[in-house]
């Protein structure tokens, strides 16, 4: 019987990159934002789900090289309990930490909320972007 693998591209793009989730496999929580991450030539960019938080209970914060985004989705108490058919969202307080490789200018990263979704962008630092060497042709002088 053949065994049967799923291909994590997320997994496989931390590998590569360099950039590390804290805590490897965690216990099933309440609820954990999805994150995609990618990779510019400038940057690296974390877009982060976080539908109905508000942007004061949110926390982002590096330390130690360590990127980490915590808060909390609050239920809403203004609907009785009573009144609810069906409650499939999932509430509560959420962290996510994530290691950050040394090509981050940790000193210049910026963060954005619009519609739900916080983006992080960071910088890499000058002297891990990629330059371009001009190559001259030298000539035999005949």
């Amino acid at each position: 019987m053949a065994t049967v693998s799923t291909f994590n591209p997320f997994r496989a793009f931390l590998a590569e990159t360099g950039l590390r989730e804290q805590g490897g496999e965690s216990a099933p929580a309440a609820w954990i934002p999805a994150v995609d991450i990618y990779e510019t030539e400038n940057e690296l960019v974390a877009k982060i789900d976080l539908p109905g938080v508000n942007q004061k209970d949110l926390d982002v914060r590096v330390e130690n090289n360590a990127l980490t985004i915590r808060g909390e989705r609050k239920f809403d108490n203004t609907i009785s309990e009573e009144n609810y058919v069906r409650v499939e969202r999932a509430y509560g307080t959420y962290s996510r930490s994530f290691s950050l490789p040394p090509r981050v200018n940790t000193e210049a990263i910026g963060a954005e909320y619009t519609e739900g979704v916080l983006t992080l962008r960071m910088p890499k630092r000058e002297e891990a972007k990629p330059k371009q060497i001009h190559v001259n042709v030298a000539t035999n002088g005949n």
